[in-house]
């Protein structure tokens, strides 16, 4: 219980604050939070400024940057130590795609943290044989150190902390909410992005928003979307986001003779107008936690295609359908008629499952701010 005026601080571990799934998530729920009661600081060891870095310090939070622990482990570990102790020792939640990344929640609790919350953030991380053999055998002690354990999904729960801890009830879910109202269709946003980008109004316009890593598969979109050209010569392609890969992402579209029909933008912010210019949703990741982007596009109305190794919980309206990698054609076909289909507003259906912000907030901040008795009473 507070004993002063000071809001109640959460201490966010991750590796930078760009515009990743989770550090969005983190985001939505920061905005949210009603700051004179409660407040979120980062610690981060990316080198350079990450994209939320100048909101978070508008909203009044404070940005940590570390030594990341492969690079000195005796600086990272005083480092991190200092950043918990500096912060007053809150709570602190680590965001992490597997187990390893608990390795901060131990440093956090010798330094004196009071509470320890770990967050999954994918389904894998992509490692090999033995990497996947090494996060099995790791994380059940590793991940013991956290008081809860939180995930977005099944798929990314089972993966940092293994089906015997959900099984055993200990995992709490998350939903990926958002504000619904700001995702509505909008003709007008439709028609100001299409004109920005020099889309016709007719064209067929495939969206994807990730960044440009191997997870993210874009040279498996860029075939699909060659084959969709073939049926489709009006049909363009907008990549949303920056990444190590776009380079070769983009020689290899002038290879297929596809580039001129795609728009890269880099970051934006305005994803919601985006949504609303796009016809249909592609995401051929290799492996998922909880993807935002296809939450988002559902609550635009969009119809997504997405593929069978993202986890089922994704599809919250009905309108998304998973493929295999086997088959072009099969993809080439199912964007087609999803690019087609009638755009309905799903907000309610959104709401309903459990995916507006204003409620999903509330349970945030009963789990990592509030008392044990009301966390336990969101399994």
């Amino acid at each position: 219980m507070r004993t002063n005026n000071k809001p109640q601080r959460l201490l966010c571990i991750v590796s930078n604050m760009d515009t990743g799934g989770a550090e969005t998530f983190l985001m939505k729920m920061y905005r949210q939070l009603d700051r004179t009661r409660y407040q979120m600081d980062f610690v981060v060891s990316g080198d350079k400024r990450g994209y939320y870095e100048d909101e978070i310090e508008r909203l009044g939070g404070r940005v940590f940057r570390i030594t990341r622990k492969t690079k000195d482990f005796s600086a990272y570990r005083r480092e991190l130590t200092h950043a918990v102790r500096d912060d007053g020792c809150p709570n602190v939640l680590r965001i992490g795609s597997d187990a390893l990344s608990a390795i901060d929640l131990w440093v956090a609790k010798k330094a004196g943290a009071s509470r320890l919350f770990m967050r999954s953030s994918n389904a894998s991380d992509g490692k090999g044989v033995i990497g996947q053999f090494i996060q099995k055998a790791i994380r059940r002690p590793l991940t013991s150190i956290a008081d809860v354990k939180i995930a977005p999904s099944e798929l990314a729960a089972e993966y940092a902390f293994g089906p015997k801890a959900i099984r055993r009830g200990e995992v709490r879910y998350l939903h990926n909410a958002l504000d619904l109202n700001q995702y509505q269709f909008s003709l007008e946003m439709r028609r100001s992005i299409r004109n920005e980008l020099g889309l016709n109004d007719n064209s067929l316009v495939v969206g994807h928003v990730g960044r440009f890593t191997a997870q993210k598969n874009h040279e498996f979109l860029l075939k699909v979307f060659a084959e969709l050209l073939k049926q489709r010569s009006d049909a363009r392609l907008v990549l949303v986001g920056m990444g190590e890969l776009e380079h070769n992402i983009r020689e290899q579209a002038k290879v297929l003779g596809v580039l001129s029909n795609i728009i890269f933008t880099g970051l934006r912010s305005d994803i919601p107008a985006l949504l609303s210019a796009f016809d249909v949703f592609v995401l051929p990741s290799l492996y998922e936690g909880m993807p935002n982007v296809v939450i988002e596009a559902q609550a635009a109305g969009l119809h997504c295609v997405v593929s069978d190794t993202v986890t089922r919980e994704v599809n919250v309206t009905g309108d998304v359908a998973f493929l295999p990698f086997t088959d072009t054609d099969l993809w080439v076909n199912s964007v087609l008629c999803a690019g087609e289909a009638a755009r309905v507003d799903k907000r309610n259906q959104m709401a309903d499952a459990g995916y507006d912000i204003n409620e999903e907030v509330k349970r945030f901040v009963t789990l990592v701010y509030g008392a044990d008795d009301n966390a336990r009473e969101l399994q």
